[in-house]
């Protein structure tokens, strides 16, 4: 069975997004406001196509409900990780994630807890990343008096940071951004704030700030990340996080070299090229190793970002 699925990005435009998407990854854009590319998903709102092997053409939505051996008979109703190259050209939306026990019961959707590798920013580049009420009064009350100064913590970034959002964090990704983001499958969103930002038709964009009151994570508990560094020949892991949602890595090939595979893997190709078990690959391709992938034969000079979903102990 096929060893290695290659995926078809899908590339969605977003009001805050540019053309370094295009610009970065060589990816053939159109668009001067692509803001997001949908670089590994099964989800209904951008479902990847298998681009190499036997079941070239069908979506990963498909594969995974007809193949699920290839996913190591993972027992998600859905695949349940997505990848996205985001393209932050202008500020996005102050927004919060609900989660998975909410979403599922309003929204026909999983939760979202996600995470952010930054892989290129302006220099004076910042985010959101959570806010300063103690208590969800008084979150309630600054959201509906728009003290958003007061309210909303902002912090510097730099390449390479990395960055956890567990569901329920009040966030947003600033202009001058270039980020990686593995997440649960989700497409889930509550904007609690936008600028007074309106299309090209002058429409301001939807708010949900009942639905953000009440998933807000209060008082904010920033989760801090922590990179351990290990050296396996010629390969130098980089670990960023591990939950029950997603294990991260980033992993830097610097010749040849064989890493064992516990689960099926998802992989980004962020910098440079080389193999993977005999395919070749080059910055900006996006692919999983299947459950009949025990290693992953690695050669050239390249960065990757991987990650996978722990399979639960047997109770």
């Amino acid at each position: 069975m096929q060893e290695i699925l290659m995926l078809k990005p899908i590339f969605q435009e977003r009001i805050w997004g540019g053309t370094r998407l295009r610009d970065y990854f060589g990816y053939e854009i159109d668009s001067e406001e692509t803001g997001e590319c949908w670089a590994i998903s099964a989800h209904r709102n951008g479902d990847c196509r298998v681009m190499n092997g036997e079941l070239e053409g069908q979506t990963l939505s498909q594969v995974y409900e007809t193949h699920r051996e290839l996913f190591g008979n993972s027992e998600s109703p859905v695949f349940p990780l997505l990848t996205k190259i985001l393209d932050a050209s202008s500020d996005l939306s102050v927004q919060v994630h609900p989660d998975d026990e909410y979403a599922l019961k309003y929204e026909d959707d999983l939760g979202k807890t996600e995470c952010w590798y930054i892989i290129d920013c302006d220099e004076d580049a910042e985010m959101i990343f959570g806010h300063r009420a103690r208590t969800r009064k008084e979150l309630e009350e600054m959201i509906d008096e728009g003290k958003w100064s007061e309210l909303l913590e902002r912090i510097s970034i730099k390449p390479g940071d990395f960055f956890y959002v567990p569901s329920g964090t009040i966030h947003a990704l600033c202009k001058g951004t270039l980020v990686l983001e593995t997440q649960q499958s989700s497409d889930t969103t509550y904007r609690v704030y936008d600028y007074d930002r309106t299309d090209a038709e002058g429409n301001r964009r939807e708010l949900h700030i009942e639905e953000a009151k009440k998933v807000s994570r209060v008082p904010h508990k920033g989760d801090p990340v922590k990179p351990e560094v290990r050296e396996v020949g010629h390969l130098t892991i980089t670990s960023y996080v591990s939950t029950k949602f997603f294990t991260v890595e980033k992993w830097t090939v610097h010749g040849t070299q064989e890493k064992s595979l516990e689960e099926f893997t998802l992989v980004s190709v962020l910098s440079g090229e080389g193999s993977v078990n005999g395919m070749k690959v080059v910055k900006g391709d996006h692919f999983i190793l299947t459950s009949f992938c025990k290693a992953a034969s690695l050669s050239g000079e390249m960065e990757l970002m991987v990650s996978w979903v722990e399979k639960l102990p047997c109770r």
